[in-house]
């Protein structure tokens, strides 16, 4: 019965929704305090029922209940415990009961540490969120069920996807569903102001800590997600563009220019129109991620869904989230405007640049994922947007932003006189431009124009965000002691320029080779060699593999031995395990394609310089987000000024 307990906890936590959707938001407009406590009741309600719904599936996995149809088709009796967990959100009816637990988990953090906002406010926000639940409960219930029931049972299961069945695959989607889904909470703060009519600089600062830490968990959900696809499907490299890595990939880029839009709305009350339509949107792209990958109508290693029926359902739910912000964006949004101005050079100028840059980014990113879609919806033919498009069209509002970076984050507010900061950076400049070609000329032997862009660029960021924290500790004339927010600030831009050094020296330096490779023969990757000793044949837990042990040197001299696989999974899956070996400078990598002969295979051997800076630059970026969430200046009452 443990199944029908989920399933009737489920319809439960719809009933309890329900109440926090409708009635604290009535509460709200009547002026009833007694309709608004009710929020917080029924969001505790709410979570509770969906965690009991969300373990009940998690206890059918681990129970190999085959009788449950979600189960017999992504779980199998000598599957690792670890994948019988993670199998849970595996699919597609499981991530969507993982979404909606989620979204239940930050309704009831925000009615848990919100006890200072004004009852009306939290009331709305809250009430918001219940109603996002409500559509998502509706579409599991209607037509996702995770506990639908198999009858007969069947004796063993489908098995897992070979593809999923790794660690790394056990964490990302649930990081990456904490950071979509945060982001409903600045939507619901956006909503709950445009319904009041009341929007400044205390509503920013209670809307800034929560967009920062969906921000930082969809940073690492992208990451972790981009270091699986490099060392699991043995293709060695970080970032595809495929559809669904850009449906994460456009809210990242909304979240972080609504962060700095935050920040200007609460240090100086401006840019709050464009701060509401930015909430809106960031959660608008989430939920069109959540279309992307269940609507069935893009094909990615990533998509979960092919029933146009829940393609629709999901279509219809984000045509009326979106709309109905954006008409009560249209009511509001005029009388947002402020008349306190500032000048050309000042931080305020700097903060729209960047907000603009990051939104045509996205903007492009965007284009280039729907393009082939609206092509074929127009009848207009399959068209493709490759990996080679988005670099370009990518790199044009990216390459500006990097140098803005360094210097914006060092301008004053209001206004800035250009002698201070002309001193201030000149050193950092200097240091940028001299490393920025010393360094790809001495360690790798060529320097060309778009890679010293790059270089500069990574070290121009780098060197500046490090010139606020020194002068604090160093107690500089001048300097102000440095808060917590100003540290995350220079910590997840030092990040930036750690990704942005190791995006442009792989980008530029890899070497890949693809040929045929047998035991005694050697295949070369710039000055390493990858000989192949022997070949063996390795049982794992539910795979059988063919197993290849290679001996890499370099310039003779022995550097490891890796033991790439070849395997095959019960359910006929072929799954190849590429042999890595890690460096703080570089990777080599050597994958198995197809056999083709007795004892012959085609490989693929990689090396790969600087390729840990890309993970290792955003997780200091998601280190600096939980830094800046960390001031004190948020858990402090509704009163305190805004200090930095």
């Amino acid at each position: 019965m443990i199944p029908e307990i989920g399933h009737f906890a489920l319809i439960l936590a719809l009933c309890l929704a329900l109440c926090q959707g409708i009635l604290p938001l009535v509460g709200a407009h009547r002026d009833d305090a007694a309709m608004m406590s009710i929020a917080r009741s029924a969001a505790a309600g709410q979570f509770l029922f969906v965690s009991i719904s969300f373990g009940c599936l998690i206890w059918a996995f681990i129970h190999d209940d085959f009788s449950v149809l979600y189960v017999a088709n992504h779980s199998q009796l000598s599957l690792p415990g670890i994948y019988k967990v993670s199998a849970t959100w595996s699919a597609h009816e499981g991530s969507l009961l993982m979404w909606i637990f989620i979204l239940a988990a930050w309704t009831m953090a925000v009615a848990r540490f919100s006890s200072d906002l004004p009852m009306k406010l939290l009331a709305r926000v809250i009430g918001v969120l219940g109603l996002l639940s409500v559509g998502f409960l509706l579409f599991a219930l209607l037509t996702s069920n995770p506990f639908e029931r198999l009858v007969p049972a069947a004796i063993d299961g489908a098995d897992l996807n070979p593809l999923l069945q790794d660690p790394g695959l056990a964490i990302h989607p649930p990081l990456l569903y904490v950071g979509y889904v945060g982001f409903s909470v600045a939507f619901a703060f956006a909503i709950a102001a445009m319904i009041s009519g009341e929007l400044d600089r205390q509503w920013a600062r209670w809307t800034r800590p929560w967009t920062i830490v969906a921000w930082l968990f969809l940073t690492m959900g992208i990451a972790l997600g981009s270091w699986w696809a490099y060392y699991e499907l043995g293709w060695g490299g970080w970032w595809f563009w495929d559809a669904v890595e850009n449906a994460s990939f456009m809210p990242w880029l909304v979240g972080t220019a609504l962060i700095h839009s935050l920040a200007v709305t609460e240090r100086r009350g401006l840019f709050k129109s464009w701060t509401l339509l930015l909430a809106i949107s960031v959660f608008s792209l989430s939920l069109l991620g959540t279309f992307l990958v269940r609507s069935g109508i893009i094909v990615s290693v990533h998509a979960f869904a092919t029933d146009p029926t829940r393609g629709f359902f999901i279509l219809a739910f984000l045509s009326i989230v979106i709309l109905s912000a954006l008409i009560l964006y249209a009511w509001r949004a005029p009388g947002l405007d402020s008349e306190v101005g500032f000048r050309p050079l000042s931080r305020e100028t700097f903060l729209l640049l960047n907000n603009v840059l990051l939104v045509v980014a996205a903007t492009l990113v965007f284009l280039g994922t729907m393009a082939p879609l609206i092509a074929d919806v127009a009848g207009a033919g399959k068209i493709s947007v490759g990996a080679p498009w988005f670099v370009i069209a990518f790199s044009v509002p990216m390459i500006p932003l990097i140098y803005l970076i360094g210097l914006g984050m060092h301008m004053a507010w209001r206004t800035q006189n250009a002698a201070p900061i002309v001193k201030l950076m000149r050193v950092p400049l200097i240091f940028a431009l001299v490393l920025g070609v010393v360094v790809p000329l001495l360690f790798y032997g060529r320097v060309g124009l778009l890679l010293v862009v790059g270089t500069v660029g990574a070290f121009w960021i780098m060197a500046s965000s490090v010139i606020q924290p020194l002068r604090s500790w160093r107690r500089e004339r001048g300097a102000t002691r440095i808060t917590r927010s100003a540290l995350g600030m220079s910590v997840a831009h030092f990040g930036v320029g750690v990704f942005t050094l190791g995006v442009t020296i792989v980008s530029a330096f890899s070497i890949e080779t693809d040929n045929l490779l047998q035991p005694g023969g050697t295949l070369a990757a710039g000055r390493y060699e990858f000989i192949m000793r022997e070949l063996t044949d390795v049982q794992g837990p539910n795979y059988i593999a063919k197993e290849a042990v290679v001996d890499v040197r370099h310039d003779g001299e022995f550097v490891a031995e890796l033991r790439p696989q070849k395997r095959q999974y019960q359910n006929e899956n072929w799954m190849t395990e590429a042999g890595i070996e890690v460096g703080w400078n570089r990777d080599l990598i050597i994958s198995m394609g197809e056999q083709v002969g007795s004892d012959v295979w085609s490989v693929r051997v990689q090396y790969r310089p600087l390729v840990r800076f890309i993970w290792l630059g955003a997780l200091i970026m998601a280190f600096g987000g939980l830094l800046a969430v960390s001031d004190r200046r948020y858990r402090e009452t509704a009163d305190a000024e805004p200090t930095s």
